[in-house]
């Protein structure tokens, strides 16, 4: 394709992408979840995300999988929802907070829960057994900012080949904001290259540019739609697959 032709459709879609409706972040949603069992009760490494070991341990292993729906062709991944079990007789009033890992579809369910989220649905310890044991319950969720503090990060996914193919994913992102897109900044062209969306969290690009790179992310919240990059490169000329690297990018 030609080049010019190929950044005028990538910019067609990013336009397409900016008009989409945002989540309402302050919306409450009614629904039911259910939770699936791992041998510690936390989250699993094998995640539609492909978070590998972030994904079962993120957020103390409070993780769940989220409906078609809520997953967004990946888009979802890393959102966080503060859940609240609607008996009154079994479960807290303020719940548990819950990052999306991974993605299927339960019988009338949006989040499955792991073990570990699902039992703090109860009101105490000795009351999680019982709640365990109807499999499924009626939820109240809206979506939230994880808390994490810390700053936006990049991994090198392990199935990257120096400098052939290199694939990230993105950890940490705040869990209130989303990400439609990636670029990596080419200085010999200076041009933005989009990187391809490969599933869940993980975005990669055949022959990538050489040298420091410089990344940008297309983020939406409620209230807006934009591109933020760090300050200094983040990619560095020598990578390798299974590096991580914190940015100075803060999403909420």
């Amino acid at each position: 394709m030609d080049r010019s032709l190929k950044y005028s459709c990538i910019f067609m879609c990013m336009n397409i992408i900016m008009l989409l409706p945002a989540f309402s972040y302050s919306q409450t949603l009614v629904s039911k979840a259910s939770f699936y069992s791992t041998s510690d009760g936390m989250g699993t490494p094998s995640g539609a995300c492909g978070y590998g070991d972030y994904g079962k341990d993120v957020n103390n292993g409070e993780v769940c999988t989220a409906s078609r729906r809520l997953y967004r062709n990946g888009a979802g991944c890393g959102a966080c929802y503060q859940v609240r079990c609607k008996n009154n007789a079994l479960c807290s009033e303020e719940g548990t907070k819950v990052v999306v890992t991974d993605s299927a579809d339960g019988q009338e369910t949006d989040l499955i829960l792991s073990y570990k989220a699902y039992a703090k649905l109860a009101k105490t310890p000795s009351l999680a057994a019982h709640l365990c044991g109807k499999g499924v319950v009626d939820i109240e969720y809206r979506r939230v900012s994880c808390g994490y503090g810390g700053n936006l990060m990049v991994k090198i996914h392990e199935d990257s080949k120096y400098a052939d193919y290199l694939a990230i994913v993105v950890l940490n992102q705040g869990g209130a904001t989303d990400i439609h897109a990636v670029e990596i900044y080419e200085e010999e062209s200076e041009q933005w290259i989009s990187m391809r969306k490969a599933y869940g969290a993980v975005w990669d690009l055949s022959s990538p540019p050489c040298g420091d790179l410089k990344v940008r992310f297309l983020t939406s919240t409620s209230v807006e739609s934009k591109w933020v990059q760090s300050d200094k490169a983040v990619i560095p000329a020598q990578w390798k697959a299974g590096l991580t690297i914190e940015t100075d990018i803060q999403l909420t």
